[in-house]
């Protein structure tokens, strides 16, 4: 029996059966159709049109680091090449708290008052602990974010700066084909970044601060002598009478260096990104130098050195991934590391012994 207090014991009592209850799915819900896979000729003709969100799929295929997602990645890039090449490439660093994203959402409002789309590629320093990056330099581009003619892609550095740097290229590429005729690349802003970024831009501009101690500590060789032009942002205010002193550091610093490979003596400049002034000086020592090195030749040797350097980058590339991803050497990795912690082994005996077994097995 169902409810044994329905039976002739208790009468009087009755216990209803109650009601069914009802699905827990929502019977008028529509399952969404699956979203159709992009053919290489979807994303190629999407790009040309100019589609940003085709584009913005067609960079993440890019950052994939599944195979399948780059062979498609890669025969996109490949179909884009004819539509690109016509931007100038502007790589903007500086120290952390500089004011480059501030400085970026000015200077491009101000490019962009002259026509053309502009597209933003800003590094991101992922967490060497959690693996994770904010990816927050859009919040910080107020005005240029909702632009209609600009493109802002925050990519992580993931740790590995070559492979952002080659994928920052890659995209670079595709931005070009979607008729970009600016391309600003942002960097972490610290070491060996800046080398990867002066290899892919045409004019490389390094922001610096004044009134924040030692000025000698933002002349570090390396990074100076690959600045095409140097600005003092903040130059406002209480601080304006610091970052002229500066300016003039600077310059001294620069008849330092030997002269550079263009010919062009780099400029070092004041501004103010809060208060937008001085940008329009800075934007016409960029153009000058634009048509300076097309003038001489430079612009094009520039650019051929370029591709040459990252045809032997992605052959490095692919060497350590192929080595690394070697299911012998993967099996031997972890023994040779515990004979060399356990000082049974040198490390660089350890190290022979692996690239001999793999090329052994090539």
């Amino acid at each position: 029996m169902e409810h044994p207090e329905n039976s002739e014991e208790y009468k009087g009592l009755v216990v209803n059966k109650g009601i069914e209850q009802p699905s827990s799915v929502n019977p008028y819900l529509k399952r969404k159709p699956k979203k159709r896979q992009l053919s290489v000729a979807d994303f190629v003709e999407g790009i040309v049109k100019g589609d940003v969100t085709v584009l913005s799929q067609a960079v993440t295929l890019v950052e994939s680091i599944k195979p399948e997602h780059q062979v498609i990645a890669q025969e996109v890039i490949e179909k884009c090449l004819p539509y690109s090449g016509n931007s100038i490439r502007v790589g903007i660093s500086g120290v952390p708290g500089a004011g480059k994203s501030t400085s970026i959402d000015v200077f491009g409002l101000h490019v962009l008052e002259k026509g053309g789309k502009l597209a933003v590629l800003a590094i991101d320093p992922s967490s060497e602990r959690s693996k994770g990056s904010i990816l927050g330099d859009k919040t910080r581009m107020e005005k240029l974010s909702v632009h209609p003619k600009s493109f802002i892609r925050p990519s992580p550095s993931a740790g590995s700066l070559g492979g952002v740097a080659r994928k920052t290229r890659e995209t670079i590429v595709l931005c070009e084909a979607a008729g970009y005729d600016k391309i600003f690349v942002e960097t972490v802003g610290v070491g060996q970044s800046e080398t990867a970024v002066h290899s892919m831009v045409d004019f490389f501009l390094l922001i610096q601060l004044a009134g924040t101690g030692d000025e000698l500590q933002g002349i570090k060789r390396g990074i100076m002598e690959m600045a095409d032009g140097i600005i003092i942002n903040k130059a406002d205010g209480d601080n304006l009478e610091r970052a002229k002193l500066a300016a003039t550091q600077f310059r001294n610093a620069l008849h330092l260096f030997p002269a550079p490979e263009s010919g062009w003596t780099p400029q070092v400049l004041t501004y103010s990104g809060f208060y937008n002034l001085g940008v329009k000086e800075v934007w016409d020592m960029v153009y000058e130098y634009i048509d300076f090195v097309k003038q001489n030749g430079y612009f094009e040797y520039r650019r051929n050195e370029q591709s040459k350097y990252w045809m032997y980058e992605s052959i490095n590339e692919h060497l350590r991934d192929s080595f690394y991803h070697h299911p012998k050497i993967e099996a031997m990795l972890q023994e040779k590391e515990q004979q060399v912690l356990q000082g049974n082994l040198t490390s660089f005996v350890a190290a022979k012994s692996l690239l001999d077994a793999y090329f052994k097995s090539l």
